[in-house]
């Protein structure tokens, strides 16, 4: 038996805040970062609630790749607050951090028998388009000690709802846009050729695909083209939807390995990793020239989707690879990795640690292909040298 859910309220495109005049709320704990505090993104959020007489505290302390003291805090200034509903406005990181506090809160009513606690209503408005965070029941957090992701997953994160206003993401940087955008782009890939794959997810996952394609170099080039981040911002929810219903892959895997051993972003971590395994999970490149046919016809499927010129699966695949590639250069994120900066010794030296990681990783149970740690290697190796 399959199952497919979308928890969130959804409101979307222009002045989707406003929906925050009607929130009856006795204290609202606004989650963001400094950064957003500070260049006043958060402002049309504090007036709508002034206006309403809606009482809230702010907290700032949220940093990329959120810590658990971080979280931590916000939790125990949630609770002496005393507010009920949370608004996390901000990217991954922020939404992550909120979702981590719930997650603990709903710990502790679990551990209380006497405990009052009842789950905030939570509200996420995502300023960046790519983690598709706001309708995901996923988090991620740091422990700074040892320097190791801790992945959440529970039911008690869902955003109530999500606010998808375009107007929080107008002025994110080229470079940014770029790589949540590819983000979004890998987010709904892996969710079309994933074990967990349905025809509700592919409705989902090719409209994102094709948005990503059509919109991205046109939101890169001007962050006030109004209707391409409305499209990327839409798309972004789209993709998390499908990859919260049906698991990711590899690219996952091995963009959260080399991510993290050589602290490039997450979205052109998965950007110059895609051309490859797509490659790899087709099988249609293996000496021994016997390919998955189910997965083959997948990305066949988006060639066709993109209008990409072929006559077989082989050529399907070859022409989806040469379009990602377009993708990425026509934004500024390089096709290999070592492009990114990478020495080769040091590449080299860190290859059997990222395969070893990326084969633990939760998305690698996700692949439409089976892997091991050499195959893993040989996609690092190619995307490397860009073979």
């Amino acid at each position: 038996m399959k199952s497919f859910a979308v928890p969130a309220q959804i409101l979307y495109e222009d002045d989707a805040i406003q929906y925050l005049k009607d929130l009856k709320s006795k204290g609202t704990f606004i989650v963001t970062d400094k950064i957003m505090s500070k260049l006043g993104v958060i402002d049309p959020v504090t007036n709508i609630l002034k206006e309403n007489d809606v009482s809230y505290e702010i907290f700032t302390e949220v940093e990329p790749e959120p810590t658990m003291e971080v979280v931590t805090h916000g939790f125990k200034k949630f609770l002496d607050y005393g507010a009920d509903t949370i608004i996390a406005i901000g990217g991954g990181s922020v939404i992550d951090a909120s979702k981590a506090m719930i997650y603990f809160l709903d710990v502790l009513r679990q551990k209380s028998v006497d405990s009052n606690y009842e789950k905030p209503f939570f509200i996420a408005i995502p300023t960046t388009s790519g983690t598709g965070s706001e309708v995901t029941s996923y988090a991620v957090i740091t422990d700074a000690s040892t320097h190791t992701k801790i992945p959440l997953k529970s039911d008690s994160m869902y955003a109530d709802v999500a606010l998808l206003d375009w107007n929080f993401t107008k002025s994110v940087p080229p470079r940014v846009t770029a790589d949540t955008a590819l983000d979004v782009l890998t987010h709904a890939l892996e969710a079309y050729v994933s074990l967990g794959a349905s025809e509700y997810i592919d409705v989902l996952a090719k409209e994102a695909i094709s948005t990503i394609f059509d919109y991205t170099e046109k939101a890169y080039k001007n962050g006030m083209d109004k209707k391409a981040r409305m499209k990327i911002h839409n798309a972004s929810c789209m993709a998390g939807i499908a990859f919260e219903n049906s698991g990711l892959g590899i690219n996952h895997s091995l963009a959260h390995a080399l991510g993290a051993t050589f602290k490039i972003t997450h979205g052109r971590s998965n950007a110059v990793l895609l051309p490859y395994v797509v490659e790899y999970n087709s099988s249609l490149f293996d000496e021994n020239d016997c390919y998955d046919f189910k997965t083959a016809k997948r990305y066949t499927e988006i060639s066709r989707l993109l209008g990409l010129p072929h006559t077989d699966f082989k050529e399907g695949v070859v022409m989806f690879v040469k379009a990602l590639k377009a993708l990425l250069q026509s934004v500024g994120i390089p096709i290999r990795i070592k492009d990114l900066g990478i020495d080769e010794n040091l590449f080299n030296s860190a290859l059997e640690s990222m395969c070893s990681r990326a084969m633990q990783d939760i998305c690698t149970g996700g692949n439409p292909r089976i892997v091991d740690e050499k195959g893993l290697k040989d996609i690092l190796i190619k995307a490397y040298y860009g073979k």
